[in-house]
């Protein structure tokens, strides 16, 4: 239903920014939702926390003059209340309804597509290696990316393309240019934007085992190989080749303390191995995910710190609030990585969770195989990532 379309309540309800609402909540403070969403959206992806209590009461319950009074049961009247909706609209109608009924409400702007905007930079205070790392983070949807900073320069691995205009700000802000943009590999749950930032000067990398993908336009942008090191200031970026997830997936190990694993290994759980080759080569991707592990992440030193490209419910922050733990912490409380390859192989493929939504429109736009423009790009990657194995079997005992 357009917005246009809702009739007009007789009350204006006040908005809620959806970064004063994540302030809330960040706070600890208790927050009471009304998802005026229909139930199938709610279930796929919702607005959830420790203090958040989230009521699934969908608009047209109020679109009759006389509100069943079984709906308006299940709005609590001793608190304030925030609605919201997919893009501000719904939510604006209910709350003004609900306003006009006595309740003490307001909605949230935008809605979910507001929410999906907010991107925050933390710094990861646990890095001792050259420079300083700062960590994304999306709580819409749990991407994670990482600038690194040193000197006069910087670089920045998995950018999103909604969020090009940022990375080059924070640049600017800091005072230094930003020289590099690094792709783990060709993802799946949102778009990336290396080829954009490589379109406004920065020089835009790809990993060299996921050319043959099928990336068109390989060609325009550096390629990494394994083994293959990039400066930042006087900090390095280290190509570490790590299959498994796809099959160009690489880590890049930042100033020899942070890797950046990408979809390879989260803090929480180890990667889905189905999405590039299907059910049918998951059993084949998820044994190059176990010998990966193995060989070229668990041997760094137990100090190394891991950062993913997501992070999901699950997921504990450390105590500067970054999604990442040392590699010694995941050795002792992480169950798939003490098993042997057979376990580990019919463990990770024995739940696995729905695919990302839209994720082979959004492959193909990240191969260069379909254009798609900035509000679609957008539209693509709303919702959860799911690119993480279950997490039940895999996490602490």
């Amino acid at each position: 239903m357009d917005p246009d379309d809702f009739p007009t309540p007789k009350a204006d309800a006040d908005t809620v920014s959806p970064e004063s609402l994540k302030s809330r909540i960040d706070a600890g403070e208790e927050v009471t939702l009304i998802d005026a969403r229909m139930a199938s959206d709610y279930e796929e992806w919702k607005i959830d926390g420790e203090t958040v209590e989230s009521i699934n009461v969908p608009y047209f319950e109020f679109l009759d003059d006389d509100i069943d009074e079984d709906v308006l049961d299940r709005i609590p009247d001793d608190r304030q209340v925030t609605v919201l909706c997919a893009k501000g609209g719904a939510s604006e109608f209910v709350a003004g309804t609900l306003l006009d009924h006595g309740y003490d409400v307001n909605h949230l702007e935008d809605g979910m597509n507001g929410w999906a905007r907010i991107y925050e930079r933390t710094e990861v205070t646990n890095y001792d290696g050259g420079g300083t790392v700062y960590q994304y983070q999306r709580p819409s949807s749990g991407c994670l990316g990482y600038l690194l900073v040193d000197g006069d320069e910087a670089a920045v691995v998995d950018p999103l393309r909604a969020f090009t205009d940022r990375y080059l700000a924070d640049a600017d802000e800091l005072g230094v240019d930003l020289t590099y943009a690094f792709d783990t590999h060709v993802h799946a749950d949102h778009i990336s934007g290396v080829r954009e930032l490589d379109d406004r000067g920065v020089e835009g990398v790809v990993p060299e085992p996921a050319v043959d993908r099928g990336i068109t336009y390989a060609d325009e942008l550096t390629t990494a190989a394994d083994g293959d090191e990039f400066a930042v200031g006087d900090a390095t970026v280290g190509t570490v080749y790590t299959p498994g997830h796809t099959s160009g997936m690489t880590s890049y190990l930042l100033g020899d303390s942070l890797l950046a694993t990408g979809d390879g290994l989260f803090i929480e759980s180890v990667a889905r191995p189905d999405l590039e080759e299907g059910d049918e080569g998951a059993e084949d991707a998820a044994r190059m995910l176990y010998k990966s592990l193995q060989e070229r992440v668990l041997t760094l030193p137990d100090e190394t710190l891991v950062g993913g490209a997501h992070f999901s419910d699950a997921a504990v922050p450390a105590d500067d609030a970054t999604y990442t733990a040392p590699i010694g912490d995941l050795k002792s409380r992480m169950d798939a990585l003490s098993m042997d390859d057979d376990e580990f192989v019919e463990t990770v493929l024995a739940d696995m969770p729905p695919r990302p939504a839209n994720y082979e429109e959004i492959i193909a736009t990240n191969l260069g195989q379909q254009d798609t423009d900035d509000e679609e790009a957008f539209t693509l990657e709303l919702g959860p990532n799911n690119c993480a194995a279950s997490q039940g079997s895999l996490a602490d005992d």
